[in-house]
């Protein structure tokens, strides 16, 4: 396959990834206002319970792999295939095992209804050995446009399952066809756009190589997935599945815009990175292009959303979800510092240092733990500010090595991210004001998104910023090359 990636092919990446997140992500979001209306927080605490195992066997069904067929500078169809056949064999044992364990965690909740909903969301499990090298190809030719047409079709169409399993009282079950039906058509829609099946071709030979370096991001996925999803598991047991499903809502506001902006860039850069991996200084201009771009869009999105939070649940989900704006806000922080994150460790990822990021993922995760035994005995809302302090930690641990390998250590990292931190906080404080005004929801929502954004492109402007600037030089680049392409 073709390694050289040029500028355009970089720009057209990036706009379809942010198609594709943006658009599901946007009618996803439009989907859950309108399932949470219909479901009650206990079926949200339930399938959040469910979803845990899950991803945590998938953890072992990718097994590093996707990254792993990303980073590497030459591959073929026995890569891929063989990847895939292991893939699906570890999916079936994982299966097999997920079965007969369900009645056993049902017990543990102390709820029965864990047993069948186990059982058929782990199907998802198939979905995902096939699905990921699908989406190895599409990152590798940068064939996002793809991705975004199979994910539209696919959301649009298992969310109207989802709704109309819900407004017939289908309960948890509705939430269940929903991500099956998913899952399953953005799999069958990739078959004919991507074209790519497996061969019958297998080598160890092949798979040893990948897993040399793919083993050490399994182990490093498998320690952040049990770290975050332990909150959830202990939550639902020392207290109930509507305080988990509470806690996950206020989640899902942040993560959805983080993760189309933020998920959107790095996509995009980790091929791009592993293309230039021998050139450190091309290497760095790259990841310090990601954080600032990134921080520039993300942290305004942020403080707008923890400061507007509490209209918004009232507006979107009704009074019944008011306890999930603290939470909500909370994590408004956590998922402001995504991008650093993300860029140091795609970065590190890129460059095959694989060892590296498996000892920062132990390092971070030795202090998680030890943060989370520490809040989970105040509270679910001290086990939430805990993920605050975790996350400030690990943006310097995972800084740290970039300072020795690209000469970008967390001190410049910081200079580049102030000017869009300072901005949205002047922002956010400026539209906290007008809760003063005393109007009714609506209006004082809808000024304080109009003031924010006026307020801050303004001020972005008159300080000269240079992600400003490069952003808007960028979109009309974009723009040109699309318009003489329409000719």
């Amino acid at each position: 396959m073709n390694n050289e990636i040029t500028k355009a092919q970089v720009l057209s990446g990036l706009f379809w990834k942010l198609m594709e997140r943006g658009g599901t992500q946007g009618i996803q979001f439009v989907i859950q206002i309108v399932l949470a209306c219909l479901l009650i927080p206990e079926d949200y605490g339930i399938i959040a319970l469910v979803i845990i195992f899950i991803n945590i066997s998938n953890v072992f069904v990718q097994s590093g792999f996707n990254t792993a067929l990303i980073q590497k500078k030459n591959v073929d169809e026995i890569d891929f295939s063989s990847v895939f056949y292991l893939s699906l064999f570890v999916a079936v044992l994982l299966y097999i095992g997920l079965f007969f364990s369900a009645p056993f965690i049902a017990r543990f909740y102390e709820n029965q209804l864990f047993v069948p909903v186990l059982r058929v969301l782990s199907l998802t499990l198939f979905f995902g050995a096939f699905n990921s090298i699908q989406n190895a190809v599409i990152s590798r030719e940068m064939q996002f446009r793809k991705l975004f047409i199979s994910s539209t079709v696919a959301i649009l169409v298992s969310g109207a399952i989802g709704i109309y399993m819900a407004y017939y009282n289908f309960g948890v079950w509705a939430l269940v066809g929903q991500q099956i039906t998913n899952q399953l058509l953005v799999i069958l829609i990739l078959l004919y756009t991507v074209r790519w099946s497996p061969k019958f071709l297998f080598s160890f030979k092949r798979v040893k190589v990948l897993f040399s370096f793919g083993w050490k991001l399994l182990v490093s996925s498998l320690l952040t997935t049990v770290y975050m999803d332990l909150r959830s598991l202990i939550i639902g047991k020392m207290y109930n599945p509507a305080m988990l499903g509470f806690y996950n809502r206020g989640q899902q506001f942040p993560s959805i815009i983080t993760t189309n902006i933020n998920g959107s860039i790095q996509s995009v850069l980790l091929p791009v990175l592993s293309s230039q991996q021998d050139n450190k200084q091309r290497v760095k201009d790259m990841v310090r292009r990601a954080i600032v771009t990134s921080s520039f869009l993300i942290f305004p999105m942020m403080v707008g959303l923890a400061i507007t939070a509490e209209s918004l649940v009232k507006i979107l989900l009704t009074d019944k979800w008011l306890p999930c704006v603290p939470f909500l806000q909370i994590f408004c922080i956590v998922y402001a510092l995504i991008p650093i994150h993300t860029a140091n460790l795609q970065a590190i990822n890129a460059i095959g240092r694989s060892d590296i990021f498996l000892k920062l993922e132990i390092i971070k995760r030795v202090i998680g733990f030890f943060i989370l035994g520490v809040t989970v005995f105040y509270g679910v809302y001290a086990i939430a500010l805990g993920q605050v302090l975790s996350g400030i930690i690990a943006t310097f641990i995972n800084a740290h090595p970039n300072k020795v390998l690209l000469k970008y250590g967390y001190m410049e990292q910081i200079k580049d991210i102030i000017p869009s931190l300072l901005l949205s906080l002047i922002m956010g404080l400026s539209i906290y004001s007008i809760n003063w005004l005393e109007m009714n929801v609506w209006p004082t929502l809808i000024a304080q998104i109009c003031i924010g954004i006026v307020l801050y492109m303004g001020m972005a402007w008159i300080f000269k910023l240079e992600c400003f600037r490069y952003l808007i030089s960028t979109s009309r680049g974009i723009f040109i090359d699309k318009k003489r392409n329409s000719f």
